[in-house]
């Protein structure tokens, strides 16, 4: 599956952090998007862990977007999201890494392969920002 729920609740939430002016609280957010409060924290500190996200405590704490919008493509933010790049197939990214050991032989694995690259390239093309309304 190449978007999971988990990459669909970041984008929410970035899009929701990226459009306010001061750090988005993480009780808020989930009230707003409807989405498990400890399930969305965990997201959210995986974005803070890799650099996307600052986090602030205290009463007025939060999130708030540590890069502009602009600056991190659809594609980052699912293989973040994930803690690996999005894959649209089971199919191995080489010949030589097929699970099945069938690489060498399978007919399928080159169109798979140039259309998991089309889709990177189109992910990696689209930033946060071309997704903010």
């Amino acid at each position: 599956m190449l978007l999971t729920k988990k990459t669909e609740y970041a984008l929410l939430s970035l899009i929701s952090i990226a459009k306010s002016d001061k750090p988005k609280n993480v009780d808020i957010l989930s009230q707003e998007l409807n989405i498990p409060k400890s399930y969305l924290a965990k997201i959210l500190q995986n974005f803070a862990k890799n650099g996307i996200l600052d986090s602030f405590k205290g009463v007025n704490g939060g999130f708030r977007l540590n890069v502009k919008p602009e600056d991190i493509s659809i594609l980052k933010i699912s293989e973040i999201s994930e803690d690996k790049s999005p894959s649209v197939f089971e199919c191995s990214p080489s010949q030589e890494s097929c699970p099945n050991a069938m690489g060498s032989v399978c007919s399928l694995w080159p169109m798979l392969n140039r259309l998991q690259n089309k889709i990177d390239d189109f992910l990696d093309s689209l930033s946060l920002q071309d997704v903010i309304q």
